[in-house]
């Protein structure tokens, strides 16, 4: 198993104090936006069990943004809603709602820890770190923050656009969910620019 604090313990060696690890959720989902969360962890505090959120069951996952966010943790979170997704393309949508949780955290981070390979334009050092989930405390915590604050927003707007299954697909392509768009045409809601948001019967498997 990956010591998670790795990467965090090599950059505290270097005087930066501040490590904020970055993350995403709904990058890939065909509803609402995509989300971005910057955590800023205590060294000290006990994340024995925070790793990757797609590792995590749901119910855990609640449980450990709960501790996350009552820990004494630097938390910032921004999002970019589908219109603007549709204006630009999903990774400039997700590098943005990245650069604003970052600009939002109520400490100034030294340095930023980035899952992926592309690194958003922040006020701070920085870099990116693929499967940094996976590698890094920090992004890990992110990782979770950023996942339960958009699977909550999501099942909010259920009752806004009940035809689509949202509480149980979180706006993710599943079978039902693309049955339901080919069926009663996308919400406003929707990325209308995906291939699967397109109004008009799909050409599936094309």
């Amino acid at each position: 198993m990956a010591d998670l604090l790795a990467l965090e313990r090599a950059l505290w060696g270097r005087g930066l104090a501040r490590i904020a690890g970055v993350d995403e959720a709904g990058r890939g989902s065909l509803f609402g936006p995509v989300v971005a969360a910057a955590v800023i962890i205590e060294p000290t505090a006990d994340l024995a069990r925070v790793r990757d959120s797609k590792k995590v069951p749901e119910g855990e996952r609640e449980v450990l943004y709960e501790k996350i966010t009552t820990g004494g943790h630097v938390i910032g979170v921004g999002l970019v809603d589908a219109a603007e997704i549709d204006g630009t393309d999903i990774l400039r949508a997700t590098l943005k709602a990245m650069a604003h949780a970052v600009a939002s955290l109520a400490q100034s981070p030294d340095y930023a820890l980035v899952d992926g390979n592309v690194l958003p334009s922040l006020p701070c050092p920085g870099e990116a770190v693929v499967k940094g989930d996976s590698l890094s405390l920090s992004v890990a915590a992110a990782s979770i923050v950023a996942k339960v604050t958009r699977d909550r927003l999501i099942r909010s707007l259920e009752k806004d656009y009940p035809l689509y299954g949202l509480r149980r697909n979180k706006g993710y392509g599943t079978r039902e969910h693309l049955e339901a768009i080919r069926r009663y045409g996308p919400s406003p809601m929707h990325r209308a620019s995906f291939r699967h948001c397109q109004r008009g019967p799909l050409n599936d498997g094309h």
